[in-house]
């Protein structure tokens, strides 16, 4: 009987120290996967009580990204506003985060621009402009550019559009001037040139739309975009050249379809793109993130758990919810991610892969 009883608390013991492993472990695996998103969220302020700071808290999240206006209503405030307003949220965000993390805004120069002259920062002229310069004016310019960026606590900028002026009807690049040229040597010099300036204030830049958004007719922000007939090779080589000089850190997958490269899913979701031809062909071994998974190229297409998991499998480590074309709760993200994990359609070793290349990445840039 003493034997009996003595077995039946040794199998409950266990049951206990097993279930409080698995509860350790799960609660590891969402921080795990809070740390692959970028997030974005409302107020020029934040403080212990605000969303976004419990969200940084409960998942340790990978970045935020930061918008001047709204999307939908350019009147509205989001987040920038001045100087001093920039720098006290930047601030803020850093100290309720017990890790380092991207702090991100679109800051290409031109009409791409959240911090803008009429909120008090200086002006960063287009791509197209930058590519009138020479070499000494553009560093100039770049180096101004880093300069603020720096100043305002921002340690990421998801530029430089290294797409390839190739289509003049093209609405979302070419007419908006974002792009240096459609000559793919005269795109890597200037793309470089504000690499090089954004690398000396230890900011991380982000190259995009891979694999080309120049050659496309449509904006991915609405609808589906097909770029089959239009994309060439050459849109490539401006990737090609950055990664093999080792200027490349992380890479924007872009929501555009080619039936050349897959013909069934976008490259943002897209394994012979993100995997087969950006890693193992073009060898590219930093992080790869997504463009905002809210565009509609994506969200009228698949829902959050297939986009999730498609882009994950296809070798994206940042996921981007920028929450300006929609809201995305991020308690439903993480856990449509963690139930996809425990249930295998995600393996461990993709989040963990994922892991370790923002961990790199954030130590190379000595972010804190």
């Amino acid at each position: 009987m003493k034997r009996f009883v003595a077995l039946f608390i040794a199998l409950i013991l266990t049951a206990q120290s097993i279930s409080a492993t698995d509860i350790a472990d799960d609660a590891k695996l969402k921080k795990m996967i809070g740390r692959m998103l970028i997030i974005g969220f409302e107020g020029e302020s934040i403080d212990r009580n605000s969303k976004i700071t419990k969200e940084i808290q409960k998942y340790d999240l990978g970045g935020v990204i930061l918008f001047d206006r709204y999307y939908n209503d350019k009147k509205r405030t989001k987040n920038i506003s001045s100087p001093k307003q920039l720098k006290a949220l930047t601030s803020s965000i850093r100290s309720f985060s017990k890790e380092p993390l991207l702090i991100s805004v679109d800051q290409e120069g031109g009409r791409v621009a959240r911090l803008k002259p009429a909120y008090g920062f200086e002006a960063t002229p287009s791509a197209k402009v930058v590519s009138s310069m020479d070499a000494y004016m553009s560093g100039r310019v770049y180096d101004n550019l880093a300069r603020t960026l720096e100043r305002a606590g921002i340690n990421c900028d998801f530029a430089p559009v290294v797409d390839l002026a190739l289509n003049p009807k093209n609405e979302v690049i070419v007419k908006l001037k974002r792009s240096y040229s459609s000559d793919p040597k005269e795109v890597v010099k200037y793309a470089q040139i504000l690499m090089d300036s954004l690398a000396k204030k230890q900011i991380v830049s982000v190259l995009k739309h891979f694999p080309g958004h120049g050659s496309s007719l449509g904006d991915s922000h609405k609808g589906f975009v097909d770029i089959t007939k239009t994309w060439s090779e050459e849109e490539l080589y401006p990737y090609i050249e950055l990664i093999k000089k080792d200027k490349a850190k992380m890479i924007m997958s872009a929501h555009v379809f080619n039936s050349k490269l897959d013909d069934t899913y976008p490259a943002t979701l897209s394994y012979k793109v993100n995997t087969k031809l950006l890693r193992e062909k073009l060898g590219f071994k930093g992080v790869i993130v997504s463009d905002d998974l809210q565009m509609g190229a994506i969200s009228e297409h698949y829902t959050l758990k297939q986009v999730v998991t498609l882009a994950i499998n296809s070798g994206v480590d940042m996921l981007l919810f920028a929450n300006q074309l929609s809201t995305q709760d991020t308690d439903e993200l993480v856990e449509t991610i963690f139930a996809q994990v425990k249930n295998g359609a995600i393996s461990y070793e993709r989040i963990k892969e994922s892991n370790e290349r923002a961990a790199l990445l954030l130590k190379a840039k000595k972010i804190k």
